[in-house]
């Protein structure tokens, strides 16, 4: 099993994906792999997006409460 990636890891990878898409060298069957591996790669980077973005409301809600107390 392999270690999941870091956001940053993902987006390169999804960078890359999408260079290699849109230089048009990729045969049909590789096109569609790749069309797939990025689908993956940008939930995955939504997900930690939206996690982090979370996190920071909540780290924000906390600090609204401690300076009105």
């Amino acid at each position: 099993m392999s270690a999941e990636p870091t956001f940053e890891e993902a987006r390169q990878e999804l960078e890359r994906i999408v260079a290699q898409l849109e230089s048009g060298g990729a045969g049909l069957e590789d096109a569609l792999a790749l069309w797939q591996r990025g689908e993956e790669l940008h939930r995955y980077c939504v997900g930690k997006l939206d996690a982090a973005q979370g996190a920071i409301e909540e780290l924000g809600a906390r600090l609204a409460t401690k300076t009105s107390s």
